[in-house]
Formats: structure tokens, sequence, C-alpha cells
């Protein structure tokens, strides 16, 4: 490459990475949006750099990698909105990293990761397994919600313990000593939820106080939460980090990954852990999420976590609890997002309590053990009207969701006192007012009770956890059958689930990647068409490998 002339910046090399989160569309134009970073770089770097390209000074080099990173914000419409941007490089003459805010117009949603650095100067290997895999930020967990104007909402999905627990981990990840500073960010937040539910005085206004409020929290020995008790005792490894490795096996539960790491649901796993002293857990979740995907198959499921056996996943359900709110919730707000007000959604009977549904896509949302904690999540999706399907319900359910304003029909026969109208239709159907008939018939019923069949039926010894990852895999495998098939049918969880449980493939381990190699046919044509098969980087519980994908 030429030298540069003065009061230029030459880059020798930039890799752009634009991660979607949020929700399941790129919107009309995903490769504009990669072309209008690559055009907003030169302006960038020259106002970060503009002291060193005036006067007649020596030319500087820059060996450490330059980092750009662009966070969503709240944005009132799906438009363009200015978000902030924090640049990250070497000092110059050594030292620390200096930071600096930029602004960088990005669309709803995106992270867009440019970086340049050296071609003479080689990355590290990296290849950690779970135990040396740093652990992700409690705080960044709830730096998303919050940009996105949504951790309020967020924050009132969760019970009382898990927003104390929570508490307690992001004040004691904070570098300020507790004292007189005053509180700001996740853990203002999450403070004044838990003074709310406590009915306190007032709120703690200093670090101190903070720090006394949640004091319980943090006494709790750590051999309550983490351990090989977590493990019953058995050695979790994983597959090795400086050799290669190489396994033969089912493949659809490595699909999932990029959906997940599409809505957000990805990154929220590590900080979700690590906020209740579990983050070398997540390939135990990663094996009971291959468990919802396949059914119980242990080796495939050790397979896709990393490890070389799965344990007993009895005491690691018990200890993860307070955590599975979390991601239930981050995953509800990502559909609740996307939903348009004018489609329907499906409540129905699950495990004692009810499913709420997406009925474009039947995209499981929320599971509630009574209506009104299903309100928030209608509330979110725009207040549209629900279909309310025969099943087993909890005794109050209708009367519940007509006292919350729900409009909704229903073809379950009514208890003395619910406040419903009997329609003049060909089957018994009974409504609040304000919905078509015709809404019943349209709607894919039969489907759903075959998807609640297959991934909410009893299989994992603890029924909270079988609830949070078989929201997840329904969510990721509905992602990959409207990604690949809504041209041409209606898509649903289930035809990826069934469409892809048998295809198997070989996959490889080293220090850096898990590779998927799949064979080539029409399945392979259809994920790699439908853009299914894209990198996943940093995922948490491969110890922050990327997962590829390839075909032969």
């Amino acid at each position: 490459m030429n030298a540069p002339t003065v009061g230029e910046i030459t880059v020798r090399q930039c890799v752009v990475r634009v991660v979607r989160r949020g929700g399941w569309s790129w919107e009309s134009d995903p490769r504009g949006l990669v072309q209008r970073v690559l055009d907003a770089l030169p302006d960038l770097l020259a106002a970060e750099f503009d002291e060193y390209l005036t006067g007649d000074g020596p030319d500087l080099e820059i060996t450490e990698p330059v980092r750009l990173t662009v966070r969503p914000a709240a944005l009132a419409g799906s438009g363009l909105s200015s978000t902030g941007l924090v640049l990250e490089r070497a000092a110059p003459a050594g030292g620390d990293p200096v930071t600096a805010p930029v602004l960088l117009p990005v669309s709803a949603g995106f992270e867009a990761i440019p970086s340049t650095s050296d071609t003479t100067r080689e990355p590290p290997p990296f290849a950690p397994g779970p135990a040396e895999h740093s652990e992700a930020s409690v705080a960044a967990l709830f730096e998303e919600p919050a940009a996105r104007d949504e951790l309020a909402a967020l924050l009132s999905l969760l019970p009382s313990e898990t927003v104390w627990r929570y508490l307690a981990a992001v004040t004691g990840e904070s570098a300020v000593p507790a004292g007189t500073d005053p509180i700001d960010g996740p853990a203002a937040e999450l403070a004044a939820e838990l003074v709310r539910r406590l009915e306190l005085s007032r709120l703690p206004l200093t670090r101190a106080e903070l720090a006394e409020l949640v004091r319980p929290a943090r006494d709790e020995p750590a051999s309550a939460f983490v351990g090989e008790d977590v493990f019953e005792g058995t050695r979790v490894t994983t597959a090795p980090g400086t050799s290669e490795e190489t396994r033969v096996g089912p493949v659809l539960p490595f699909l999932l990954a990029g959906p997940l790491a599409r809505t957000g649901y990805l990154d929220a796993i590590g900080p979700a852990l690590s906020g209740v002293g579990l983050a070398e857990g997540a390939p135990l979740f990663a094996a009971a999420l291959a468990y919802k995907a396949l059914g119980r198959a242990p080796e495939a499921a050790a397979m896709f976590a990393g490890l070389e056996t799965v344990p007993d996943l009895t005491n690691f359900g018990r200890r993860i609890r307070p955590a599975l709110p979390v991601l239930d919730g981050v995953l509800a707000l990502s559909l609740c997002r996307g939903h348009d007000p004018a489609d329907p959604l499906l409540v129905t009977g699950v495990d004692d309590g009810l499913l709420l549904v997406d009925a474009q896509g039947l995209f499981p949302i929320a599971w509630a053990s009574a209506a009104d904690g299903l309100i928030p999540h209608w509330t979110a999706c725009g207040r549209p009207p629900v279909l309310v399907c025969d099943s087993p319900l909890p005794p109050t359910c209708l009367s519940d969701l007509d006292a919350a304003g729900v409009r909704f029909i229903t073809n379950v026969r009514p208890l003395r006192g619910d406040p419903l109208t009997r329609l003049p239709w060909h089957s018994p159907l009974w409504t609040t007012g304000g919905v078509e008939p015709r809404l019943a018939a349209e709607l894919p019923v039969a489907r759903l009770d075959d998807l609640v069949r297959a991934l909410f039926a009893p299989l994992l010894p603890d029924r909270e956890l079988e609830r949070t990852v078989g929201l997840a895999a329904s969510l990721a495998l509905g992602m990959i059958a409207w990604q690949l098939w809504r041209e041409r049918e209606s898509p649903d969880p289930l035809l990826a689930m069934t469409r892809f449980a048998d295809l198997e493939g070989t996959v490889r381990f080293t220090g850096d990647v898990v590779h998927v190699k799949l064979p080539l046919g029409r399945r392979h044509t259809d994920l790699s068409r439908g853009g299914a098969l894209a990198d996943v980087p940093n995922v948490v519980w491969l110890g922050g490998r990327t997962l590829t994908f390839s075909g032969g």
C-alpha cells in the first residue's frame, strides 16, 4: 500500500461485522447499512486522530487494534437514529487505551463493529474452555434494554428475588468502592424497582446505602451457587482447546445459535448466569436446549454444549431458577417488539399455567401461572385480539382476561359468572365483543397443540428450566422456518424441528472455532439461501469460540 500523504490515514486492514439484535427482520436494505458504516469510517477516524494529522510532525503508526462499537438506542420508529459509538485504541505513546464518544447513524437494532489493525500483527490464539472464559458483565445484561427504553418493562417481569440477586451482582461488579458516590446506570434502575417492591421509605442515594441493601444477597456462601455441587460431582470438560476433535451427530441444535444471536438472547445467557454465580454452567444450559430440540439425546447434547458427557441437570435446574425470568423477559420483549397489533395472539393452557403465542409463525412469547402474568406481554404487543384455545385453563382465566380489558374469542365453555356472549356460529363460540368469529376458523389451533406436545412436554428434571429452554428452542426453530419457507407455506417451529431433526453432520472443535459441516442437498441449500448458516461469534457455552458452517 502506498505511503500516506500529509493529513491522511492509511488503514491496512478493516473488518466490519453487523450483528442484528432485538428482532428477526433485517429491514429493507441490510447491505446498505454496512455501506453506511464504511462511508462513515473516514470521518470518524479523521475526527478522532485530528490532532495527529496537523503540523509537520513525524508519521504515527498505531499497531494495536482500533475497535468501534455502535450500540442500539431507543427509537421512536423504524428509521435511522443517532446512537452512541465508542472508539477504543492504544495510546500512541503507550499507556492505557483511550475512549472517546462520537456519533454514527445506525439502523434500529444493529451493532456494527469495525476494527483496524496492522496486518503484520497476528492476533493471539484464543482457546479457552468455559472455566477460562471471562465472565460476562452482569451490567451488560441491562444496557441494551436501557438503550431501548425497555429496562423498566424487563424489570417489571422479574420476581423480587431475581431483582435483588442481580442488584447485588451489579453492585459487586462496580469498580467504585461503596461510599458517598451516587449510584447510577443499571444499579439505580434495579434499586428503584426493589425499593418499590419492598415498599421502602426512600431510595438508597449512595453506594454505601446500596451495599447495605444488597448485603444479605452478597453474603450468601459461594457454594450455594457454584462449584462441583452444581454439576452433581461430575467433571465437566470441553473439547480440547489446543488440539482438534471431530465428532459426528445431529446438527439441529447448532442451527439454533444463529437465531438466538440475532435476537440478543445468546448474548444474554452469559451475563444472566454470571448474575447468579453460574458462569461455568453455560454448557449445561446449552445441553438442556439441545434436549428440547432433539428429545433426550445425551450424546448429541454433549456435542452441542462442547462437553464430553452431560451430567444430571437436576441440581443445575434448581440453582439457575433466579436467572430464568431474565432470559424469559429478554425473549418476550424481542417478540413483542416485532408484533403487528393487527395480528392476533393465542392463549392455551400449558403446565398448569398459560402460554401466550404469536399466531403469525406460532412463536411462543411467554408462560405465566395465571392470566395476569400475560397482560404485560399483551400490552407490549399493542393490545391485539386474542383467541383462547380449548385446553386446561386456570379457573378464573376468562374472567381475569376480561377484567384486564383483553378482547378475546374462545371455544371454551364459560363458567357461571364469566362475562361472555354466545356467538351465532356453526360451532360454539363465546366473546367479550370486538372480535370477528372468522378469527377462530383462520388460526392454526391444531398445529399449536402439536407444538405444545413437542416442545413443552415434560422431559427435563426441572420444570422451570424446561419452560425456559422450550421458549428459546421454539423461538429459534420458528425463526429458521420463517427465514426458509414463509414465501411458500405457513411456517412454524415444528416445520424446522421435523425437517432437520435427522440432519447429521461433522463437528470439528479447534482452539477458536467450532466448525459444522453439513451434507450437501436440498436442506443445505435451503439453509444457505435463507441465511441460516452465517457465522455465530463468541458462543458462550463453547468458551467464546466462533461457530461456523459449510457444506460438503
